[in-house]
């Protein structure tokens, strides 16, 4: 089975991308987590340009809307090959933070041209295996910004308040990106066991499990 979270930034997607993995494995499953970007070498660069990492000596280098979602494209096909794939070969449950409903709704917001931008994204990601369901952890991007400045750390490249406003917004509505995918829209905004009870609440039933609370 494969499953990803989705949200904003400071949404608790990689918090809980850990808890689901325990709770399943308390239960006797095989799980691989993973993440997007990945580690492998197209991710690798890109976390170096999303932190900022990556420039000369007039400043750090901003790379434009195409060349960005480009490169997330090729991680995700190298990502699936190296990582997923293999994984669901082996028969594990794999837990992946972020796919490809990040770049058609990060890079779409992005674009010059949103309306014409989705399209080509879409296309550009046609490839990418769907996920058996996709969770998205919807939290309020005021809330989710309290929360990256508690985590610290220096701000990433689209860690911007009005644009994480926007993109809480389109991921309230993300059924409209990905319209044949099981998605499912949950209310972050709670305690971090609350959340994980409701995401663990989705997946069991998946593998015929009792759905409970």
């Amino acid at each position: 089975m494969f499953v990803v979270l989705e949200g904003i930034d400071g949404s608790g997607t990689t918090t809980q991308v850990a808890r689901l993995k325990a709770a399943l494995e308390a239960r006797g499953k095989q799980v691989h987590a993973t993440r997007e970007p990945s580690t492998g070498p197209v991710g690798r660069l890109l976390r170096q340009v999303l932190e900022g990492k990556v420039g000369d000596d007039s400043g750090p280098i901003r790379l434009d809307f195409g060349t960005l979602a480009l490169l997330f494209a090729a991680d995700r096909m190298d990502h699936v090959a190296r990582d997923i794939e293999p994984a669901l070969a082996r028969k594990e449950i794999v837990l992946c933070d972020r796919y490809d409903l990040s770049s058609l709704i990060y890079q779409s917001e992005t674009a010059p041209d949103p309306a014409q931008a989705l399209p080509w994204l879409t296309a550009l990601n046609a490839r990418a295996p769907r996920p058996d369901l996709t969770i998205v952890l919807h939290v309020d991007a005021a809330v989710a910004l309290e929360r990256r400045r508690a985590r610290g750390g220096p701000e990433e490249l689209f860690e911007v308040p009005e644009l994480q406003t926007r993109l809480a917004a389109r991921y309230a509505e993300a059924e409209r990106y990905r319209p044949q995918d099981r998605i499912a829209v949950l209310d972050a905004s709670a305690g971090v066991a609350e959340v994980e009870a409701a995401v663990l609440a989705k997946v069991l039933p998946l593998l015929g499990a009792p759905a409970t609370r």
